[in-house]
């Protein structure tokens, strides 16, 4: 294979990618018609390129079932289907698995305040997960404008507050890191970009 590539994705793998479409199969992104598998997938592919090994790239394309499709029973087929190390990733990186799911706001300060000890596992799928989020959220922005932010239960100034935060314990954790980097000109260029009008 060329540059002395050695595949490691094996057919766990592939399971998981089957697991993960049939959980969110009649699931899409937000305001969008887009399958919510193309994000699962996008972030799994970040983490890939960022060098996580196959239990963080399953635990990528899982990491929204259990705040989203089951709760704690999904989580347990996760653990006996994938192992602890998927798992343990998964719950660090759900901000809830209760149902009804506890008010926005309460969500993202419990998650927030959990990153500063979260495991370097999960903090890498974290990044990947809301570097796909805002790069689509920039994606939208450019062609819906203010009507964008009718979509998501929390309204714009509690979105640019959620992210700015983001980047400020992203950065604190991970200074040096590539996908920090790219999260923090995201969020800047997209607040840049609302602040223009």
């Amino acid at each position: 294979m060329p540059y002395g590539c050695q595949p490691f994705l094996t057919r766990r793998f592939d399971l998981a990618l089957q697991f993960a479409s049939g959980l969110h199969h009649s699931q899409c992104r937000k305001g969008t018609p887009i399958p919510y598998i193309s994000h699962l997938m996008a972030v799994s592919a970040l983490v890939l390129e960022a060098g996580g090994d196959e239990d963080l790239a399953i635990a990528a394309l899982l990491h929204d079932a259990v705040e989203d499709q089951g709760g704690p029973p999904t989580l347990l087929t996760i653990r006996r289907m994938f192992g602890d190390r998927v798992a343990t990733v998964v719950m660090e990186c759900s901000d809830t698995d209760r149902e009804p799911r506890p008010p926005w706001r309460e969500r993202k300060e419990r998650y927030l305040a959990h990153l500063p000890s979260a495991s370097a596992d999960a903090l890498l799928v974290s990044i990947a997960d809301k570097l796909h989020n805002v790069r689509s959220i920039l994606a939208d922005y450019r062609r819906h404008k203010e009507n964008l932010w009718m979509r998501f239960s929390a309204g714009k100034d509690e979105q640019f507050w959620y992210y700015g935060e983001l980047v400020r314990v992203f950065t604190q954790r991970r200074p040096e890191d590539a996908l920090v980097t790219e999260f923090a000109r995201v969020v800047k260029e997209l607040k840049d970009l609302d602040e223009a009008g």
